[in-house]
């Protein structure tokens, strides 16, 4: 809660202030659910955080005794045709926020992620190391900390992923935007919105958008973008689909099929 201090916030916990500080700290051995959900409580954290903070708290068992890295993530033949169908852009996301399968559309709105080498077809790396991204979107700073506050919550669940140790440490060494704001503590789930661009081809877009579970990889998600029926930005969105050729999209989506930074 802002305005806090570390002592009224151990007193509405109902711990000690040393205690607590000791949690601050990420001494959390042998911390209890009670104690962490009353933490949570007093700093009236939502449930993104609350799930934050229990991940930071209490690693699972299997987290601690895995050893082998994580499996490449696939995109489901059932997801592909989805995309195919789609007259709107649409990307398949998936953990580090990797982008796993885009229809050209969206490649055509954002950036060709096809085109690129497996290991940086990842949202994070284009938002924080292509010069393009700052001009496509307006609202670039509220974007780029909505990104980072997306791979905090992921870090929180998967702390020992070897691929995203290497991701913020090249976020970190060639951006000095991500490495101040990656001091902050901030993580977000998004599930809804609106992002406003301006595309070098057809000008500025409002476009709203959807974040859709992947049934049977709970870390894969399914964004959808969408004009206003009728509006300056669904014209815009036909005139760069009408100038890209999107019609036939399954050819170019199907290029990505494992995990892109694997």
């Amino acid at each position: 809660m802002p305005g806090l201090r570390r002592e009224e916030v151990a007193q509405l916990a109902g711990v000690s202030v040393d205690y607590y500080i000791r949690l601050e700290r990420g001494r959390t051995q042998n911390v209890s659910e009670t104690v962490l959900d009353a933490v949570a409580r007093a700093l009236q954290l939502d449930d993104t955080e609350r799930a934050h903070l229990f991940d930071l708290a209490l690693p699972t068992t299997a987290r601690t005794r895995r050893k082998r890295p994580l499996a490449p993530q696939r995109v489901h033949p059932v997801l592909y045709r989805t995309l195919d169908s789609l007259t709107v852009p649409a990307v398949v996301q998936g953990r580090r926020t990797d982008v796993l399968a885009a229809n050209r559309l969206a490649h055509a709105l954002y950036t060709d992620f096809a085109a690129r080498p497996r290991r940086e077809r990842n949202f994070a790396r284009f938002v924080f190391l292509d010069e393009a991204a700052r001009t496509l979107y307006a609202d670039w700073n509220q974007l780029a900390g909505d990104c980072l506050a997306m791979l905090r919550l992921y870090a929180g669940r998967h702390p020992d992923d070897p691929q995203l140790t290497e991701l913020i440490g090249e976020l970190s060494l060639h951006s000095d935007t991500f490495r101040r704001m990656w001091a902050d503590h901030d993580v977000i789930a998004h599930t809804t919105g609106t992002k406003r661009l301006h595309h070098p081809l057809v000008g500025d877009l409002t476009l709203d958008y959807l974040v859709l579970a992947v049934e049977g990889d709970p870390e894969q998600t399914l964004t959808i973008y969408t004009p206003e029926p009728a509006s300056p930005s669904a014209e815009a969105l036909g005139l760069l689909a009408s100038w890209t050729g999107t019609s036939a999209t399954g050819a170019h989506a199907r290029e990505e099929t494992t995990d892109s930074a694997g």
